[in-house]
């Protein structure tokens, strides 16, 4: 169970506090939930119960510091298998944000980058709903990896892209 003040990671949210947990009744049940407050997001309010498996799921402890820099000193990562079926590799991807490991998102993303390269030299682009899954997989790891490191996103960005490369 997280407390309090803990920094986590909320499916696509990305990073959110922990800024209470309370009692809350909705639709007539009362549970606990936490009181997540998005970094990015401040005006923001999510509402997780506590004891919901699906939103356990969901949730993880950010990356310290030293498993960051393990994660971006290990890349590149070995690309997922592409799935040909886009309603079946969305389902796929979407769970990957939604749930996955770093390692997962950066598997993901790899599989990604691999296919638009593939893409460009028959002067083709990704589809649409591929693009929406890199970016946002990109905007969710990079910035765990930012706040993590402290430091800023768009080093992250210049570093995982140098160690893609090599």
């Amino acid at each position: 169970m997280y407390k309090i003040g803990d920094t986590v990671v909320y499916g696509t949210e990305g990073i959110c506090e922990v800024t209470d947990i309370t009692l809350m009744s909705f639709g007539g049940d009362k549970s606990q939930y936490y009181i997540l407050t998005p970094i990015s997001k401040r005006q923001n309010t999510i509402y997780a119960p506590v004891n919901n498996e699906k939103i356990k799921k969901r949730m993880r402890s950010i990356l310290t510091s030293d498993e960051a820099r393990k994660l971006i000193d290990s890349l590149p990562i070995e690309p997922m298998e592409w799935v040909e079926n886009s309603h079946e590799r969305q389902d796929v991807f979407k769970n990957v944000l939604l749930c996955g490991s770093p390692e997962e998102v950066f598997s993901m993303l790899t599989s990604l980058y691999k296919k638009q390269n593939e893409q460009e030299k028959i002067n083709k682009k990704l589809h649409a709903s591929d693009e929406r899954f890199m970016r946002d997989g990109e905007r969710m790891l990079f910035s765990e990896l930012a706040y993590a490191l402290n430091t800023d996103v768009n080093e992250i960005v210049k570093e995982v892209f140098l160690n893609l490369k090599s």
